[in-house]
């Protein structure tokens, strides 16, 4: 979608508003795309990659709640 056809929100609150809900989304989709990607089998350094990050990185972000989840994380082999 071209920058043009992006609706601006009128004012600032709605700006920020607009920015907040859409991380929350953003968060939200990545955490269901992590979870579908190590319950597939994934490793940490493949889900790092597709997202542009360090291993380090997503594995501090998702380990945790993947844990919870009852996902079977991948070992360093």
């Amino acid at each position: 979608m071209p920058a043009e056809d992006v609706p601006v929100p009128q004012g600032p609150a709605d700006a920020l508003a607009a920015v907040v809900a859409l991380r929350r989304l953003a968060d939200q989709l990545e955490d269901a795309a992590v979870e579908q990607a190590m319950r597939a089998g994934w490793g940490w350094p493949e889900v790092a990659e597709a997202l542009g990050v360090t291993r380090q990185a997503v594995h501090k972000k998702h380990a945790k709640r993947l844990i919870a989840a009852g996902v079977t994380l991948r070992r360093r082999q």
